[in-house]
């Protein structure tokens, strides 16, 4: 161990001794204070893993203690996270990758034992329950038996996983959402590990397979989302390259105003960053309006830092944060170590403290946040709940405007910030449908509310905003309102906590009153597993054409994320959830227009309704307490009788079942031998897909449910799956034959070769000059077989979304080389390099539409300079026989990912570095 500047110090704490690298004794040396919270992790980091320059040197430690405010990213530094999380979508996967390495490792020379988890690992079940059931007493007992069968094959995987590596554990099914669970119990603040006969304290850090890993940053914990490949490579001991960000930094002043809550809040600081432009940067916060703004909230902002495009928003430890884990059931033992070591480090946080410097700085006064909505398809484009009817009108006659004019209305261009047009609002011809429900018949018409979800671990894992729903239910209840017959109600709580403070306040019955019923613990609509729609209602969709909305309190609500039948998707806190299945509909102005009438026939408004922010406090003061979180966390890892019922194989490699469609040895390592390859130019390459912007990692690899005609659908349907044994895309990712045919397979992803059409379909040009529409893995196959290399070309944030990395995978498997794009979000650039796809960026403004691309032209990218190059140049040969040449930028940012490229993946790379060991 190296000590360059003399950092090794020790804590007395209640006869305990603890070692830790000091940053005050480093401040010796540099001017420390001025460091924002989130590097000061960061070079604590680097201090306890000082090796004398194989990973970290003494000039690194150097580089991040003079950190320039101002500067480009440009120094890459190794970080090595404590722990790793993961949730079974990207978690199955990330086993299935470990289990087929061990196969590798053998063939290569090595030991299978080498991959295992050398840091703490764990995976919360919670991804694959299903809103099947819903509005009965029933509905969680039989969602969860239908998640048990529809998923036996998985969960038998990961319960052999659980038993042949070390440091893995795997919280079962039916618990909650990975990251309430990570909040309210998993997550140390502080960790000690016990090397060479001292204890070591230090911060505890953490990489996800999640993109809202970052709701642990509410705590002061230092983590974020990554693809798997990178989540693996962490867990076998391999550090993670990444450049010294710059830091932004965002005051809060002021308090919430009455009638606001943290999801108003949380809406205006998304916008207001994304404005700000904050990929590839921390985001940390500070200022007065800390001490107003209890933990949840925090969380809530910290969850979100994937929508406002950061790599994490982070809050310091404070008295608050004591104050949480003493609420949530820590010892005061690990209370003690973390309020000592955070004050020990300067790392605590008061009131009075000085700020840091920052790269730059926003500014939010808190009692300015007015009650929002944001959609109908980004989680960026807030909307003021003044402004909705207009805003979802806008969008309804944007998204019927081809069915309306088939009808002989004209619609024209309509759309702007604050809404429809006046024209758009005239031309506009509202669809509607007649349909029976129950005996009742009613009118179904454009903006109807189809889906009321209290979902998500960004706000049920708030206990303001639950308890907020709760009582506004009950205030409807008394009332004698119900939610309209055509909206499918949930309530999927992030942890079995929430139902239990419910209960207690006498809220539970009021919500099931009106439909809201627990249908699940875990990430059910807002990953897309809101389930089917009554058939009433998706008969009525299906026959008057009709464009309908989704509201739910979630983070995504991305094209064709939310469920395949639903255009329009608002994410809302859960009071109003509650209110708009009360109401119905999107178009209602719920500030003017009542919610319903009551048993006198009165009118019945939201602010008649609405709790005040007293009643919510006192509420949660009166109900919930440590009790609850130590009565549901005592046996977290034991799992119920259906969960301990799965039978698993044992034995430390995987014995693959070749007719398994859930589990599948993925091809990544076939033919691998030890020798390292190079970063070739790319030579008469053709498009698979061109592309607009923000296209999600949801367009490139969907997560929801399977459509019969794909090639995903056919290969399954050929196996002897039937279509309602589907299951979803996501719940598949353990197969990489299902997963590569729904590469770019969402039912919203528009190729601009076919002119924008939706679906995930492409032109395939022959090698004799034919020219064939086929869907993007049919063509990506023939191309295959052609012996052509592939490229995608998109616009502005390419990857946007879910830490996905099928989204690479996939890509990297259908045969792209490449991906040109005019940016790239973060997590989803690394996975592709992560891959072996190399990312290249448009260059001074230039796009597609700029340079003539069509995508008919054939590629050709050289001066890559195995890797080393900074700049490329691209020449596409178009049909004509005319050329146009562009330099692009190569986005291979670190010595590391350059490496990474040359092994064709990162998961290469690691397989080569333990088999060399092995055999040296």
């Amino acid at each position: 161990m190296h000590n360059s500047f003399s950092t090794l110090d020790h804590l007395e704490l209640d006869g305990h001794r603890y070692a830790f690298h000091s940053l005050r004794a480093l401040g010796r040396h540099f001017d420390i204070g001025r460091l924002p919270y989130s590097l000061k992790i960061l070079l604590e980091n680097l201090l306890r893993h000082e090796d004398g320059g194989m990973t970290v040197g003494r000039d690194h430690i150097e580089a991040l203690a003079r950190w320039n405010p101002q500067a480009e990213p440009e120094t890459e530094i190794a970080f090595m996270p404590a722990r790793v999380i993961l949730q079974d979508f990207t978690g199955v996967p990330c086993v299935v990758d470990l289990a087929a390495m061990r196969d590798a490792v053998a063939r290569l020379g090595g030991r299978p034992a080498q991959i295992n988890p050398q840091i703490p690992s764990e995976l919360v079940i919670d991804h694959s329950i299903q809103v099947d059931a819903f509005a009965r007493p029933d509905a969680l007992d039989i969602n969860g038996r239908l998640e048990f069968e529809r998923n036996a094959e998985r969960y038998a995987f990961l319960r052999w996983g659980q038993k042949a590596f070390a440091n893995f554990r795997v919280v079962p099914p039916n618990t909650g959402i990975v990251h309430q669970v990570n909040l309210e119990y998993l997550a140390r603040v502080v960790m000690t590990r016990d090397i060479d006969g001292e204890t070591w304290v230090f911060p505890d850090t953490v990489f996800g397979t999640d993109s809202h890993t970052t709701m642990i940053n509410g705590i002061g914990v230092l983590g974020w989302g990554v693809g798997g490949i990178e989540a693996e490579a962490a867990m076998l001991g391999q550090p993670s390259s990444m450049l010294i960000p710059q830091v932004v930094g965002f005051e809060l002043t002021g308090k919430l105003p009455e009638g606001t809550t943290a999801t108003d809040l949380v809406l205006t600081v998304t916008q207001m960053l994304r404005q700000h432009g904050v990929v590839g940067k921390f985001v940390e916060f500070y200022g007065d309006g800390l001490q107003h703004l209890p933990l949840a909230d925090r969380a809530t902002i910290g969850n979100m830092a994937p929508e406002y495009g950061a790599t994490c928003g982070i809050f310091p430890i404070d008295q608050e944060a004591l104050n949480y884990l003493r609420l949530s059931g820590r010892s005061e033992a690990q209370i003690a170590l973390v309020e000592a070591y955070a004050k020990a480090q300067g790392l605590w946080h008061t009131p009075d403290s000085p700020h840091a410097q920052y790269s730059s700085t926003l500014h939010l006064d808190m009692s300015t946040v007015q009650p929002s909505l944001a959609g109908p398809k980004r989680p960026q484009d807030r909307v003021l709940l003044s402004q909705m009817p207009a805003n979802s009108r806008a969008a309804i006659a944007q998204l019927t405007a081809s069915r309306d004019q088939r009808n002989g209305a004209a619609v024209s261009d309509f759309m702007d910030e604050g809404g429809a047009s006046a024209i758009a609002n005239e031309a506009h011809r509202k669809g509607s449908a007649q349909i029976d429900i129950n005996g009742q018949p009613v009118t179904l018409e454009d903006g109807a509310v189809v889906i009321a979800a209290i979902t998500s671990c960004t706000n049920t894992s708030n206990p303001a905003v639950m308890v907020a729903a709760g009582l506004l239910a009950r205030n409807a209840a008394a009332r004698g309102l119900t939610r309209k017959p055509w909206v499918k109600t949930s309530l999927a709580p992030g942890s079995r906590v929430v139902t239990d403070y419910l209960r207690r306040a006498g809220l539970l019955e009021p919500l099931q009153q009106l439909g809201f019923d627990v249908v699940g613990y875990g990430c059910t609509t807002c990953i897309g597993n809101s389930g089917p729609l009554p058939q009433e209602v998706s008969a009525g969709i299906a026959a008057g054409d009709l464009c309908v909305s989704a509201v739910l309190s979630g983070n995504r609500n991305f094209e064709g994320r939310i469920h395949a039948e639903v255009k329009m998707n608002y994410l809302a806190s859960p009071p109003l959830v509650v209110a708009y299945a009360l109401a119905g509909s999107t178009n209602i102005d719920l500030l003017n227009a009542p919610l319903g009438y009551d048993r006198n026939g009165q009118p019945v408004y939201l602010k008649e309704l609405w709790p005040s922010a007293r009643d919510v406090a006192d509420t949660i003061a009166a109900t919930l307490g440590p009790d609850l979180f130590k009565a549901n966390y005592a046996d977290v890892f034991k799992g119920d009788e259906r969960w301990n019922s799965i039978a698993s194989p044992d034995g430390e490699l995987y014995a693959w079942d070749e007719a398994s469609t859930y589990i599948k040895n993925p091809p990544y390592f076939e033919g691998m031998t030890m020798a390292v390859g190079h970063v070739e130019d790319i030579h008469d390459a053709r498009v698979l897909g061109l592309f607009g912007d923000s296209i999600t990692t949801d367009h490139i690899s969907p997560a929801g449910s399977i459509k019969k005609d794909s090639p995903a659908g056919r290969y399954l349907m050929e196996r002897g799956v039937q279509p309602a044994d589907f299951n979803s895309y996501g719940s598949r990712r353990g197969n990489d034959a299902v997963m590569v045919r729904g590469t770019f397979a969402n039912i919203r992803i528009k190729n601009l070769m076919l002119g924008g059409e939706e679906g995930g379909n492409t032109l395939y040009f022959s090698r004799d000059g034919r020219t064939e529409k086929l869907s993007i893995f049919d063509a990506a196959m023939r191309y295959k077989d052609d012996g052509v290399p592939l490229v995608v070309i998109a616009g502005k944030e390419y990857g946007t979304g879910s830490s996905r990395d099928w989204a690479a995978k996939g890509t990297r498997l259908l045969g792209v080389r490449a991906v040109i794009a005019e940016s790239f979000e973060r997590i989803h650039r690394s996975n592709l390099v992560g891959m072996g796809v190399l990312p290249l960026r448009f260059r001074n403004g230039q796009n597609a539409a700029s340079l003539g691309l069509t995508g008919q032209e054939t590629y050709s990218i050289t001066g890559l300079q195995d890797g080393q190059a900074k700049i490329a140049r691209v020449s596409a040969r178009r049909p004509d026989g005319s050329r146009v040449e562009f330099d692009v930028d190569v986005l291979l940012l670190t010595p590391k990912e350059v490496e990474y490229a040359r092994h064709g993946g990162l998961l290469h790379y690691v397989l080569r570095q333990l088999a060399g060991k092995a055999q040296g």
